[in-house]
């Protein structure tokens, strides 16, 4: 065949997301990376903000299929009169004709509380902005998973209304926070309403972290970086959304049925930075327990060395920890380098030896046989699953 005639057989997608933030722009690099292990689409991608209107070019545009961003109704009624295949890309529940792809609320939620359990706080708070679905979703569930826990979770009563003015939506942010037990730990729903809620703390004069801890959702480095002070973070997995996304386009162009509708992509992990960086503990032998393990817990450490840098023996320290925090020292050590395998393993193409050294496991044998006992699956099988 002609080079001609593959350049005329290549499908023709539209990507209707927008490079205004970092998580799509992390989505559309997992198509970029579907593209280059695959044969490769002809790309149409023209700038638009998030839950904007339909690009003018839609209406009389001729391709193959269409990967969005569905946020609003313009958008699913311009995707839905293309009558071709397409995946939503959104968390909204707007077109459930389409497959979608979209982050796993349920595990943001579960990371983020759990993040804020570490820290050693007992109230808790969600910050949302009622005008997203996904940002209910993320309320109903954080509510969900500390009712579990034993603790309940305040909830800023947004309404659709309040962004028309942020002086009274900041004022509005600041009453709250004000009303809120303390110390509190705060999610927002994501990182630019962890921004305001950091600015309304500093406005009324609350302490970040000792008074309010605030941890965020997209991980947007720069945005996270400009807040005073750094803002923590959940790190979604948007090029794995990208790239699955790709995957279900090119079987439906092809003519195939998908199996499942709905992909949820768990995150991978916290980003950790000031906003968080604290241990809400009143035993200031736990505090520094906690605070070595945290500072410490991909080198070669032990119980004993825990133990040491807090001032207590061993015996006492595992029954003060685990009566307040729910978990073993050691417990959490091991989460924590399993979580930063996790990530490296998905994250960088890294040798199953490095990551081992590098999260704290010592050896690749003895990584491979805890990372299986954890996780029932080996290191190996969990990046295969994540490329």
């Amino acid at each position: 065949m002609s080079i001609a005639k593959k350049l005329i057989a290549r499908p023709v997608v539209a990507l209707l997301i927008e490079t205004s933030n970092s998580f799509s722009r992390e989505l559309l690099h997992g198509i970029r990376d579907w593209m280059r292990e695959h044969d490769s689409w002809a790309i149409h991608l023209s700038e638009q903000g998030r839950g904007g209107q339909p690009p003018t070019w839609l209406e009389s545009w001729r391709g193959d299929g269409i990967i969005a961003r569905i946020e609003n109704e313009a958008i699913a009624s311009a995707v839905r009169a293309c009558d071709l295949p397409t995946v939503n890309v959104s968390a909204s529940d707007l077109t459930p004709e389409f497959p979608s792809v979209n982050s796993d609320s349920a595990a943001i939620t579960q990371q983020a509380a759990t993040h804020l359990l570490e820290r050693g706080l007992r109230h808790f708070a969600y910050c949302g902005d009622e005008r997203f679905a996904w940002s209910q979703r993320h309320r109903e569930n954080l509510v969900t998973e500390l009712r579990n826990r034993g603790y309940e979770c305040q909830v800023f009563p947004s309404t659709s209304k309040d962004s028309a003015d942020w002086v009274k939506e900041q004022a509005k942010i600041a009453r709250w926070l004000k009303s809120l037990p303390k110390p509190v730990g705060v999610m927002a729903c994501y990182d630019i309403r962890g921004q305001q809620v950091l600015d309304a703390c500093r406005a009324i004069g609350l302490r970040v972290p000792d008074d309010v801890a605030v941890i965020g959702q997209h991980n947007d480095d720069l945005l996270c970086e400009l807040c005073d002070p750094p803002l923590s973070s959940v790190i979604p997995n948007a090029r794995r959304v990208g790239f699955k996304a790709a995957t279900i386009l090119d079987e439906l162009m092809r003519g195939h049925p998908v199996a499942e509708k709905q992909i949820k992509i768990p995150p991978l992990g916290i980003f950790t930075r000031q906003s968080t960086d604290l241990v809400a503990v009143e035993d200031d032998r736990l505090a520094r327990a906690m605070r070595f393990i945290h500072e410490h817990a991909y080198e070669s450490i032990s119980i004993e060395d825990i133990a040491q840098a807090a001032g207590i023996s061993r015996s006492l320290l595992e029954r003060k920890f685990r009566k307040i925090f729910g978990f073993s020292p050691w417990d959490h050590v091991t989460q924590l380098r399993l979580r930063k395998a996790k990530h490296l393993l998905a994250e960088t193409h890294l040798r199953i030896a490095e990551i081992a050294e590098r999260a704290g496991f010592g050896t690749p044998e003895y990584f491979s046989a805890a990372f299986r006992k954890l996780t029932g699956i080996s290191p190996r099988s969990a990046r295969n699953r994540g490329s």
